[in-house]
């Protein structure tokens, strides 16, 4: 159970700011208050919740303990209160979960990349099939996207794509989509109907702004070459794609999705800066002792979930075991109860002193 004082010291601090910003604060310190009301007005919800279900478990306890209390009254306040205690369990947790301390990056934007990985043409069509779910997700959220870059395959699939998601705490979200996602299903291209099965490979990354990351140009090498499309046609005769490699980790990025050599460049340059920002703030977790959740669990290399779509509908999330049997609402951008458990999950995993806090 949350304590009481704990709760006051956030209503408090709620209405503190409410006041503050009514009172005709402008500038600088209107933006600061605005942003802590943006972050704390979801928490407060829950919290007034869980308040209201601990008033209502109060009253039927108080009728349950009259005595002249009629016994059909004192069994639905019995079944009324067994119902509440799930639901102040379930604000509990919530409000636990919203409390954390944050990552670095999760208030960030973030950058998806997306490959086609075994399995051919039918993991390439899959692959296209995760970069419109991710779009028609981030639509849901009222998230803007931007395909920053993609390759296509002779079916029409995606060898490789990159997207940017721009939006408040969306790599807090995405971020549980990286590893393997893989498929089973009767490919468009089988004509005996045999049941095949692919994978695609998801990496989340924050997208970096300028002050977090710091990258010296003599420790890059920029190639420029024609860019390529479908089957090695070429899309122009100019050296428009570019390539950059930093040295010093050996990552490189590519674009030839725009016709601007200006404009890949300035491409790579942002996934650069986000990769290199990753690696930063994994260098900060690691001095600072803060939990990271099992690395094998989001690298490129890791099975996370299964899209069944032959023999039978299922989609399964093999890390926390969240079922639908609605494989299309999946596809169409309902990822919530996946992401939701994975947050729960990496919750779950954190060393007891991080959670004894809010206690």
């Amino acid at each position: 159970m949350i304590p009481a004082a704990k709760l006051d010291r956030l209503l408090d601090r709620f209405h503190a700011i409410e006041s503050e910003m009514a009172s005709g604060a402008n500038g600088d310190a209107f933006v600061k208050l605005s942003r802590e009301h943006a972050e704390l007005a979801p928490v407060i919800e829950t919290a007034r919740a869980y308040r209201q279900a601990q008033l209502r478990i109060g009253d039927a306890e108080a009728l349950i303990s009259d005595p002249s209390t009629e016994n059909e009254i004192k069994t639905l306040a019995e079944e009324e209160r067994g119902e509440l205690k799930q639901t102040l369990e379930k604000l509990g947790q919530d409000l636990r979960i919203a409390l954390l301390p944050k990552d670095a990056a999760d208030d960030s934007s973030a950058i998806v990349e997306i490959r086609a990985g075994t399995g051919g043409d039918e993991a390439a069509l899959f692959a296209a099939d995760l970069l419109e779910m991710y779009q028609r997700y981030c639509a849901l959220q009222g998230w803007r996207t931007e395909v920053m870059d993609r390759t296509e395959s002779d079916l029409g699939g995606i060898k490789d794509a990159t997207l940017e998601v721009n939006g408040r705490g969306a790599y807090a979200k995405l971020k549980f989509e990286s590893g393997v996602h893989r498929v089973q299903r009767v490919p468009a291209t089988e004509s005996q109907g045999r049941i095949h099965t692919s994978a695609a490979t998801v990496a989340v990354l924050p997208e970096a702004e300028d002050v977090d990351v710091q990258i010296n140009e003599k420790d890059l090498r920029i190639d420029v070459f024609r860019a390529q499309g479908a089957g090695g046609q070429h899309v122009n005769k100019t050296e428009s794609a570019v390539r950059i490699t930093h040295l010093p980790t050996g990552i490189a990025v590519a674009s030839q999705s725009e016709r601007s050599q200006h404009q890949n460049r300035a491409i790579c340059w942002d996934m650069l800066k986000s990769k290199l920002y990753e690696i930063e703030l994994e260098k900060k977790k690691a001095e600072t002792g803060a939990y990271v959740g099992e690395k094998s669990d989001i690298g490129w290399g890791h099975q996370i979930r299964s899209y069944v779509l032959q023999p039978y509908q299922l989609v399964k999330d093999l890390r926390t075991g969240v079922e639908s049997r609605a494989p299309q609402d999946v596809l169409d951008g309902d990822l919530d109860p996946f992401m939701a458990a994975a947050l729960a999950q990496e919750v779950g995993g954190k060393p007891r002193e991080k959670v004894e806090d809010l206690e």
